[in-house]
């Protein structure tokens, strides 16, 4: 009965012992997503966050991070056509960070879709965006 009941003990360890890894592996391995608030009608802020976003990618691999800007407010004014930091918008978005538009401060600026950089992502509200992605375990920052 005791050798039973040790050998049990053993074997559930064992199986313990080689699940433990793994789960470990699991979780290191896991996808880094990363969300950036940007409310800031600031060139240089602009700059930062987009610096910051390169360097993620070139830290820990574009293709093992998930990153995302949300623009509402004053921020908005910086990813439409016109801004000074259109161009970098751009190639952030065409090197996987997708930037997104709050649609409850374009409605309150009176602007449209054909103001704003092409292949922006749209949100009904970038606070909500932003709330339900640290819900969600993404690393929050605001340059």
């Amino acid at each position: 009965m005791m050798n039973r009941r040790l050998f049990a003990q053993a074997g559930a360890l064992a199986a313990f012992a080689l699940l433990v890894p793994a789960a470990l592996a699991q979780t290191a391995a896991a996808r880094n997503r990363l969300v950036i608030q940007m409310s800031d009608n600031d060139q240089a802020k602009w700059n930062l966050a987009l610096n910051n976003a390169k360097n993620v990618q070139d830290d820990v691999g574009a293709a093992n991070v998930d990153i995302e800007i949300v623009a509402y407010g004053p921020g908005i004014n910086m990813i439409k056509l016109e801004s000074p930091v259109a161009g970098r918008v751009a190639d952030a978005m065409k090197a996987g960070i997708k930037v997104i538009a709050c649609e409850n401060t374009m409605k309150a600026q009176k602007i449209t879709k054909d103001d704003m950089t092409p292949n922006i992502s749209y949100v009904p509200a970038g606070v909500t965006e932003i709330m339900k992605k640290q819900a969600q375990g993404w690393a929050y920052v605001r340059p």
